[in-house]
């Protein structure tokens, strides 16, 4: 059987303000810069062959997926099993408004983003479990090339698992805005091809 290669995206930029907050399932657009990213990612994948074309349903995502899919006449499916972590109650805040309302929380979270839940929220054991179900299920029903616009924990979950790295180390995973990353399944084994590679976002 022919290898099924899948491309994975992150989705492009968006505003968050000058603060590093956590952003999770808050449904933001992309700003301007991040629609001129995906233009950049839907010129360098305009010769990828692709069987469908998937994102989760948040505008980011989904705004990415209408860009590239211009490119390519294929299905896009909007799929909620893709949508970033969920954060609950932390949603909106900077670091260090949750640092401040919530220490000891975010002290545990520290020493357990595997199993801690946030307010409201999910844990990225449980998490990893949505978006390794939904992986799952879109490339093994794939027998041609796709295409995923995924956001940074989702790809992270996703790439972490293949390699075999533990969730307490995800975020030593990089995945920039509109990065590129190639994964190739044969034979039910998955290889790496390329991580996150942003140097489409260079060009012109």
């Amino acid at each position: 059987m022919k290898p099924v290669v899948i491309y994975l995206v992150r989705h492009g930029a968006i505003d968050t303000g000058r603060e590093r907050r956590f952003i999770g399932q808050i449904d933001l657009p992309l700003s301007s810069g991040g629609v001129r990213q995906a233009e950049k990612l839907r010129d360098r994948l305009a010769g990828a062959s692709l069987a469908g074309i998937y994102c989760s349903d948040l505008t980011r995502s989904l705004e990415t997926a209408r860009i590239i899919a211009a490119e390519h006449p294929v299905p896009l499916v909007a799929d909620a099993d893709l949508r970033e972590i969920s954060l609950g109650a932390w949603e909106g805040l900077s670091f260090a408004e949750i640092n401040r309302r919530y220490p000891a929380e975010f002290a545990r979270r520290g020493d357990d983003i595997a199993g801690y839940v946030p307010p409201g929220g999910e844990s990225f054991a449980s998490f990893g479990r949505r978006i390794m179900t939904a992986f799952n299920r879109l490339v093994e029903q794939a027998n041609r090339d796709i295409l995923i616009v995924g956001h940074a924990g989702v790809n992270r979950v996703i790439i972490s698992r293949l390699l075999g790295v533990p969730l307490h180390n995800i975020f030593y995973i990089g995945q920039d805005y509109a990065c590129l990353n190639i994964i190739c399944r044969e034979k039910g084994k998955y290889k790496i091809k390329l991580l996150n590679s942003t140097e489409h976002l260079q060009a012109g």
